[in-house]
């Protein structure tokens, strides 16, 4: 039987995806497939995977007729996987060797439905450690007692799917897809929805994830209109956290979430184009009127003053047709 399976999206990365396939190379194990999914690339990255396909021990190609974005593709590698375990790769990461033997002993030896675990940003020349925000270690614990407290980052502030590894009964029970074609904040949805459903989880200090910061092609990196699906992802969020049996207790923390996010996009409007700065704008204020006005205020009221009162404008913001996500 496959014991991991590691679903890697790649799309337009000609000039990283060798040192992503080194490292899987690496990490190489006969119980182990990399399931490799070409994303519609147009740069060269087809044939980088043909050749991975034939040199990469465990290598799967699967190649997309059109680009669906990378929950599209997340989900595509997730219906391949064979394995025990699962966990994911971006095509511009990087592993350290050995690393994916590390993980599979940590979630054996913990028994749990999924383990989290911490990465090295990459910026530049620069790197930088970034934990899991959830202090004990090693303890198997309910992933519903860590989405709290509303007002400090929690592990479903931490939606990095690649920093972890999740056993297949989450996948059987349909907790690790993706909603397919979000173009951004695609874990959002997905670490709030393991968060509540999963039965167990736990933290670990294991380091072997150097994730790529600050790539020009990066959704991240790019202002145009793809970066507003993050209002999709987090109207999913609030909705279905609305219907959870504890919904009085986890809608301030995922308000209050939603809120920092919209924040955070308009502080750096200028890198939007033009239309796309509109559009968040008219689509944010949209989004404030539609979240629960009890919580929203709650959550308003505990942020600082200049947040809280940007968004009290916003949410004033006349309507206008079309403007929801």
């Amino acid at each position: 039987m496959v014991k991991l399976s590691v679903i890697v999206p790649f799309f337009n990365v000609r000039q990283y995806a060798p040192d992503t396939l080194r490292s899987l190379r690496a990490n190489a194990r006969d119980d182990f497939e990399f399931i490799l999914v070409d994303d519609c690339s147009r740069d060269g990255t087809p044939e980088i995977l043909a050749r991975a396909e034939r040199e990469l021990p465990g290598a799967v190609l699967v190649r997309h007729e059109r680009n669906g974005g990378l929950a599209t593709a997340r989900n595509t590698g997730i219906d391949r996987a064979r394995g025990e375990y699962l966990t994911f790769l971006d095509g511009d990461d990087w592993l350290a060797p050995g690393y994916y033997a590390r993980l599979v002993a940590a979630i054996e030896g913990l028994g749990c439905d999924f383990v989290r675990t911490d990465h090295v940003q990459c910026t530049g020349r620069a790197r930088t450690v970034h934990r899991v925000p959830h202090g004990r270690r090693g303890v198997v614990l309910r992933p519903r007692d860590a989405i709290l407290p509303a007002d400090r980052s929690t592990s479903v502030d931490y939606a990095y799917a690649w920093a972890g590894v999740y056993h297949r009964r989450l996948a059987e029970r349909g907790l690790l897809h993706f909603t397919d074609g979000l173009r951004t904040a695609e874990d959002r949805p997905w670490i709030w929805r393991l968060h509540r459903e999963a039965e167990s989880f736990a933290a670990v200090g294991l380091l072997g994830v150097f994730y790529r910061r600050g790539v020009a092609s990066s959704l991240t990196q790019i202002g145009d209109v793809r970066q507003l699906d993050f209002i999709r992802a987090f109207d999913q969020v609030v909705s279905e956290t609305a219907q959870d049996s504890a919904a009085d207790v986890l809608l301030p923390k995922a308000v209050r979430t939603y809120c920092a996010i919209i924040s955070h996009h308009l502080t750096s409007i200028e890198r939007f184009e033009p239309a796309v700065a509109r559009k968040l704008k008219s689509m944010s204020a949209a989004a404030l009127r539609r979240m629960p006005q009890d919580v929203l205020e709650e959550a308003l009221d505990s942020m600082d003053v200049r947040r809280a009162t940007r968004l009290r404008r916003l949410r004033r913001r006349p309507a206008v047709v079309g403007a929801a996500a």
